[in-house]
C-alpha cells in the first residue's frame, strides 16, 4: 500500500506531527504551503505514485530533495516495492 506519491513513507515519518501533515495523498498542497512538482506530475497522470509511471525513474523524482541532502535513491526503492507489490496482485 502506498503512502505516498514519490515513494516517502509517510507511516515512518518522525515530522509529521510536528509539521501537521497528513501525508500528501491526502493534501491539495504539502504542508510547506509550496508546489511539489513530483505529486503535480503523478497526480496529473492519475496514478497513484511514481512506480506506476512508463518513465519511472525520471529525472524529477532522481532529483527530488538532492540540494536538501536527501538520498532519492531511497525513494525510487520503494515505489519499486509498491509496483512490485501492485504487479503480484494482478
Amino acid at each position: 500500500m502506498f503512502s505516498s506519491r514519490c515513494g516517502v513513507r509517510c507511516d515512518l515519518c518522525e515530522r509529521k506531527e510536528a509539521v501537521h501533515c497528513r501525508g500528501c495523498i491526502h493534501m491539495d498542497k504539502p504542508f510547506w504551503g509550496g508546489v511539489c512538482e513530483v505529486k503535480s506530475c503523478v497526480e496529473s497522470k492519475h496514478l497513484d505514485h511514481c512506480g506506476q509511471c512508463d518513465v519511472f525513474p525520471c529525472t524529477l523524482l532522481s532529483n527530488m530533495g538532492v540540494k536538501e541532502g536527501f538520498d532519492p535513491r531511497i525513494k525510487i526503492a520503494q515505489c519499486r516495492v509498491w509496483r512490485n507489490e501492485e504487479l503480484k496482485k494482478e
